[in-house]
């Protein structure tokens, strides 16, 4: 395992990352993003579930062609102008297209119309794409999953996987019918039904050999077929003419050290797991002799990374978790969801100008991983942002774009829909990710959910942030060094109760002491059983004072309590700001308290803040800062993409901050807009993320914003850590 080597090679690209571009390499940087949803039909709910699954190019690189199972259909998108992504329709199925392809103007179209998990079936249908019409059909004879061509396009195999039923005997195999694998022949980009050969796979695999269940195929230019069964963890070389079994081989187990193993809110690469099955999803041909193939590990789990093969079942190299940890160290690491770790899936292997490179894409972690094939050790170049839950790519050298299709919609939940995105390779700088971690002996600093930051008063650059309750069970102050680029978080201080990491806190804000300690404000959540609190911590991050909310204001609060903490003045003149996020029971529609404490005198206070009118969702504030004469203060709606109206920065005169008692009317402040970070947030052209949480403004003056990724639950992980340079110019 190269673990080490790995992430000291991704610092390198990174740092490299800031030459010149007259020096730079080619790299790879997002320039668009679609979301499936906008590609509905006419009439239809646009809370429709979608998904973009398998996708695929036409030969001009013009268009897009993507499977989109709920919808049952398959979706096209313009993209002649690959920056500005059109809508280009749908072609209705009945039944499920797994997967799909492209020749000539046709695209084919694997389509799964089982009756039940006993009663498998499907079709091969070819769809005009300029006319959008279905011109005829092929009977399958079972359920297929993947599609590929060979190199001239005179050959189509599917894997006909024939799928289990998760919900009988836990998944397990062998669940009849069998699986197997179809080779057909095109004649002018059309498949000749008559040709449809079933090519047997029983007999082959040690694990349930007489129920094979193929899962991903792949030719290399001599019409060889890589086959993945993934349940059976076996892969199968073929010859793509007659179907003749050339070898075959066990996809093995890998023994990992040094990885995270339980979902407890603490990123802690200390487990281990052995005689892990890769269980391999997608396969790739790199050349003729070699191919990678992704260990997604989904039945009994848990293999992470990705192995290349030579086609005897050497294995030529194993990535281990090296992968994983490149993730983990720019905030992608999901612990919630860590028993199988980041899962790779999808594969893509391309050449553009000399570098063959191939394309390692993570389910769990919502990353693509672009390396370079050196024909020994890949080298690990980018790591680029997906949407979420990446399941297909399609590489366009020619345009010099990479594409992927990302399946998870989440908009009956008001969260991120499905969406495809479009890289472009060009000289210049990787502009993602925006924020990484060091090392320690080796191993990432991993980090996630980023809801607070403050600024070192006398260092210029040098910020602290804290993680939300994501990591209830390791709460943490990181250090930051955004003069490089990206920003390093350099250390990692846990707060700690007793001697041990503090429980039952949301920690949302933080604000220097003055003497090397913290001020932190706790979000409560009566539910969770924790409390409204502001608590204060030394510079060995000990928990030194609790202090619970008054009952004055614990008898409206609601969850949405404390989102950020700040203060003014010095000793004994000391104050605390505190910024609520929404309404309590006690305040009135549209607005929001701004609550003071001093705690030389205990005294608590508050004013009113004006909210912005939400279109819908909810607004409420996020962050407050104090600098110089007035309070920067973080407004913000709870939507994302193009519901996202309203990320902004506002500023409230210190002369305005009167409190009140609480009980007694509360003086309303006046405020003024500073910045519309919306546009900052479209910079990187994904989807606008909702969750504005961090800004502080640091010794020199410059303004600095942090996104929280939700500590990748439910969420694409990209955090995005951004200056807006000097605030007082604004």
């Amino acid at each position: 395992m190269k673990s080490r080597s790995i992430i000291a090679g991704l610092a390198a690209v990174l740092a490299a990352s800031v030459a010149t571009a007259a020096q730079a390499e080619p790299v790879f940087n997002r320039i668009a993003s679609f979301a499936v949803a906008d590609n509905l039909p006419d009439g239809t709910d646009p809370k429709t579930p979608t998904s973009s699954e398998i996708i695929a190019a036409t030969e001009d690189g013009n268009t897009l062609v993507y499977s989109d199972s709920p919808l049952k259909a398959i979706g096209f998108i313009d993209i002649t102008d690959a920056k500005a992504p059109k809508a280009g329709g749908t072609v209705s199925f009945d039944g499920e297209p797994t997967s799909v392809t492209v020749v000539g103007g046709k695209a084919l179209v694997a389509v799964n119309t089982r009756e039940s998990f006993v009663k498998p079936s499907g079709l091969l249908a070819v769809v005009d794409i300029a006319t959008k019409k279905i011109e005829t059909t092929c009977d399958l004879g079972g359920q297929p999953d993947s599609i590929a061509l060979n190199k001239d396009k005179t050959i189509a195999a599917i894997a006909i996987e024939n799928e289990r039923d998760e919900e009988v005997n836990d998944g397990a195999i062998p669940q009849m019918p069998a699986g197997d694998l179809v080779i057909v022949s095109l004649k002018d980009g059309a498949p000749d039904c008559a040709t449809v050969k079933h090519v047997a796979l029983t007999g082959l695999a040690e694990i349930a050999g007489d129920d094979p269940e193929p899962e991903f195929v792949s030719f290399n230019g001599n019409d060889e077929i890589a086959l993945t069964l993934q349940e059976n963890n076996h892969i199968v070389i073929l010859d793509g003419k007659t179907g003749t079994v050339k070898t075959h081989f066990s996809a093995g187990t890998v023994d990992l050290e040094k990885i995270d193993t339980k979902k407890d809110g603490v990123i802690a690469f200390t487990g281990k797991k052995e005689g892990q099955k890769r269980e391999p999803d997608a396969v790739k041909w790199l050349g003729e002799d070699r191919l990678v193939v992704a260990n997604e590990g989904d039945w009994e789990g848990g293999s992470r990374g990705f192995t290349i093969f030579d086609k005897t079942g050497k294995v030529v190299y194993e990535s281990g978790p090296s992968f994983e940890y490149a993730i983990a160290s720019i905030g992608h690491y999901p612990d919630k969801r860590n028993s199988k770790g980041i899962e790779p899936e999808g594969l893509e292997a391309a050449t553009f100008g000399e570098d063959n490179l191939f394309f390692v894409l993570s389910e769990r972690a919502s990353i693509v991983g672009v390396y370079k094939d050196t024909g020994a050790e890949p080298e690990l170049l980018q790591l680029l942002p997906s949407g979420i839950g990446p399941e297909g790519a399609v590489a366009i050298p020619a345009r010099n774009l990479l594409v992927t299709a990302n399946e998870t919609d989440l908009g009956e939940d008001g969260l991120a829909r499905s969406h495809v995105m479009i890289y472009e390779r060009a000289e210049g700088t990787a502009a993602y990710p925006q924020i990484r971690s060091a090392d320690k002996d080796g191993l990432p600093v991993g980090f996630g959910a980023l809801s607070g930051l403050a600024a070192a008063t006398d260092e210029p650059g040098k910020l602290f942030a804290v993680s939300d309750s994501v990591y209830a069970s390791d709460p943490a102050i990181f250090t930051i060094d955004a003069t490089q680029k990206p920003a390093l978080i350099t250390e990692k201080l846990r707060i700690t109760r007793d001697g041990a990491p503090a429980q039952k806190l949301d920690i949302e804000g933080l604000a220097n002491d003055g003497e090397g300690g913290f001020w932190l404000a706790s979000e409560g959540n009566t539910d969770k059983l924790y409390a409204h609190a502001l608590l204060h911590v030394n510079k060995k991050g000990e928990i030194k004072q609790e202090i619970a909310i008054p009952a004055e204001l614990r008898a409206g609060e609601i969850r949405y309590g404390f989102e950020g903490i700040t203060t003014v003045g010095e000793g004994d003149d000391m104050v605390l700001w505190m910024a609520v996020q929404r309404e309590w029971k006690d305040d009135e529609k549209g607005f929001v308290k701004l609550v003071s404490y001093k705690p030389s005198t205990e005294e608590w206070g508050a004013v009113r803040y004006p909210l912005e009118k939400a279109e819908q969702g909810w607004v409420g504030l996020s962050e407050i800062t104090i600098n110089g004469d007035y309070a920067y203060i973080v407004e913000r709606d709870n939507l994302l993409g193009k519901d996202a109206k309203l990320k902004k920065l506002f500023r409230v005169a210190l002369s305005e901050l009167k409190p009140a008692k609480l009980g007694e009317t509360l003086p309303t402040v006046k405020k003024e807009e500073v910045r519309d970070l919306i546009p900052d947030l479209k910079a990187l052209n994904g989807y606008v993320v909702d969750k504005v949480e961090g800004f502080t403004i640091d010794a020199a003056g410059n303004g600095y914003v942090v996104t929280d990724n939700d500590g990748v639950d439910d969420s694409s992980g990209e955090t995005l850590f951004f200056s807006i340079g000097p605030v007082n110019a604004m």
